[in-house]
């Protein structure tokens, strides 16, 4: 009897330590991974604490206030680990668009660790089945399905969300390094803040005249870069499904969108990408702006990556048609919408040589009379008569 009421007691204890350990070890499931991914989706409220702690990192400011030193490094340090999010945890762990030595990716998936968006395997999985299943019932963070709130951040608060199905990435899986790193996720986060804070105590006491300290690196160099830096590659999730346009017809409802690819470095062309996954540059043509592939390309220079996949020639054609059908639609319901405008066009050339003549003749050629009614016909009409005039009176040779 006593074990039967000790059973309870028990099963909550381990319900409140499990999300504890996994801070410490994401492997953790002691009733298995597979039991976890079939959960209902609900917010894990022990598992969302370090969301909550991040986030409430940047009321720091209030204490540490703000150098021009930190606010920059924030800045830089956003944009550099946005290339590690873009370029290593989504172009190389998820999509295999170029390659690298083994040892290689190991400094990769550690230099994506300092994003603090779980580990490179973790990160793989979840994006590989949200391309098999995008803006589907299964979908994890679907804004169609699950609603613009929980794509951009309650889906990873959920415990179904949490396990990392190596079975799905055996590729990556077969590398215990990679496997460590991912299951002890919360080290490299802890070593990169640990530095950031040591940088601003070195700062203080060799170069004051920058007017920073190490808790004040810290707030700003990790916490509000990080937060700014989750909430970017949030967007892709809940707003390239939502905003921008779609050139190719794909199954989902993905979208390209400037703004979004100058956020995220080149993430934004995101209907290029769910077009053709495995190329390494997401803007296909040169007007779309894609950091992201330059830097891979700059770094591709000195042999550390190599084998950057290029975008296929017939994908870049199905676009330029489809651009160019997208054009000719919009101009023929413009012809339609406003008539005026189509006479406008063919009237512009002629009114333009007018003008032209106008502006170049002499005032003394330009005799001071009354305005001949045929001037208020239409400059069309008026080219008409004069060409048949001309037919009817060929000058003499």
């Amino acid at each position: 009897m006593t074990s039967s009421a000790n059973k309870p007691s028990r099963t909550l204890l381990s319900r409140l330590l499990t999300p504890l350990v996994q801070w410490v070890d994401s492997d953790h499931c002691p009733d298995g991974a597979e039991k976890m991914r079939n959960e209902p989706d609900r917010v894990d409220w022990v598992r969302v604490m370090p969301f909550v702690f991040l986030h409430a990192g940047c009321l720091g400011v209030i204490w540490v206030g703000a150098s021009s030193f930190a606010v920059w490094s924030a800045v830089a340090l956003y944009f550099i680990r946005m290339f590690a999010v873009t370029g290593v945890h989504h172009r190389y762990f998820s999509h295999k668009t170029y390659s690298t030595s083994r040892f290689g990716q190991f400094l990769l998936a550690i230099f994506a660790g300092t994003t603090v968006q779980r580990g490179s395997l973790w990160w793989a999985y979840h994006h590989r089945h949200h391309h098999k299943h995008s803006d589907e019932a299964e979908d994890a963070h679907s804004p169609h399905v699950h609603g613009f709130w929980w794509s951009h951040i309650g889906w990873i608060t959920s415990r179904r969300n949490f396990p990392t199905d190596y079975s799905k990435i055996k590729d990556l899986a077969k590398y215990p390094e990679l496997v460590l790193l991912n299951r002890f996720d919360l080290v490299v986060p802890i070593l990169f803040a640990t530095s950031i804070f040591g940088l601003g105590q070195l700062l203080a006491a060799y170069a004051p005249g920058l007017g920073t300290n190490g808790w004040q690196m810290l707030v700003w160099g990790f916490f509000i870069s990080t937060t700014f830096l989750f909430h970017g590659t949030g967007c892709i999730n809940s707003m390239a499904h939502l905003m921008g346009r779609r050139r190719f017809k794909t199954s989902d409802d993905s979208r390209n969108s400037a703004i979004l690819a100058f956020i995220t470095l080149g993430e934004g062309w995101h209907n290029n990408h769910h077009r053709y996954q495995s190329s390494t540059r997401n803007g296909f043509y040169w007007w779309e702006i894609d950091p992201t592939y330059y830097g891979l390309k700059l770094l591709s220079l000195t042999g550390f990556i190599h084998g950057l996949k290029p975008v296929p020639a017939s994908i870049l054609e199905e676009g330029a048609h489809a651009d160019h059908h997208a054009s000719v639609v919009a101009a023929q319901k413009s012809a339609i919408a406003h008539p005026h405008y189509t006479s406008l066009r063919r009237a512009m050339p002629t009114a333009a040589a007018i003008a032209v003549a106008t502006a170049t003749a002499s005032p003394a050629a330009m005799p001071q009379r009354k305005v001949d009614p045929a001037v208020h016909k239409d400059v069309t009409e008026l080219a008409h008569e004069l060409k048949a005039k001309t037919s009817d009176n060929p000058p003499a040779i």
